[in-house]
């Protein structure tokens, strides 16, 4: 009976040691996968932001689905224009006279593929709208409007993703802490998103690290 209480508490304790273990060094690591999958998946939405707002430039509104933006970036070209002032001498009527009018001329000077332009040669743009790390095969959730903003109609997006889709395979608790994050460090609430339909804004909801992280 005394061998089999020690063999019982040996077994307590290395239990409640592993417990103590996981407990400093889970959200350690749970820290590391997040922010690697979470880079991945912001340049994604980077390159969804890009090529909507080269869209946007060329036809004046934002795409509404992914079958249509890439085949404006495979397709589309911008214009390249330049401005300069002129004037010339016309008699006016009125004063019986010749009068200085001054014109702005807009000079067509060519044209740059879009492809070219933003991705130079890489075809990652034709998988953007895939989710990274994603099990199921989920894509980016992606909708286009037009909103009203005092009288202005403006064109507005938003691209999104759900954390819980991104970090499948962490540990519940975790999840639940990560989800309600507040905090101008991390990415706050339940999703990763770009864009708003509410506000005309084509920002991220993530923190200047992840910017930074791109740069590198």
């Amino acid at each position: 009976m005394k061998t089999l209480f020690q063999i019982v508490l040996w077994i307590i304790c290395v239990g409640l040691g592993y417990l103590i273990y996981r407990s400093v060094t889970g959200p350690i690591e749970f820290k590391k996968i997040k922010e690697e999958r979470f880079s991945k998946v912001i340049s994604n939405l980077k390159d969804i932001r890009d090529s909507q707002e080269a869209y946007r430039t060329v036809n004046g509104k934002f795409a509404n689905d992914f079958k249509s933006l890439i085949t404006f970036v495979d397709t589309g070209k911008y214009t390249i224009t330049q401005q300069r002032d002129s004037s010339y001498m016309e008699f006016d009527k009125v004063y019986g006279i010749d009068l200085l009018r001054e014109v702005t001329i807009i000079d067509t000077l060519g044209f740059v593929s879009v492809k070219d332009s933003l991705f130079k040669g890489d075809d990652r743009y034709k998988s953007m709208m895939n989710v990274p790390y994603a099990q199921g095969g989920e894509t980016f959730d992606m909708k286009a409007e037009i909103v009203d903003k005092g009288g202005y109609k403006a064109p507005v997006f938003e691209a999104k993703v759900k954390k819980d889709i991104i970090l499948y395979d962490q540990p519940k608790d975790l999840m639940a802490r990560e989800n309600a994050q507040i905090s101008v460090e991390e990415v706050n609430g339940p999703e990763i998103r770009v864009g708003s339909l509410t506000d005309v804004s084509t920002n991220g909801n993530w923190p200047p690290i992840y910017d930074k992280k791109g740069d590198q």
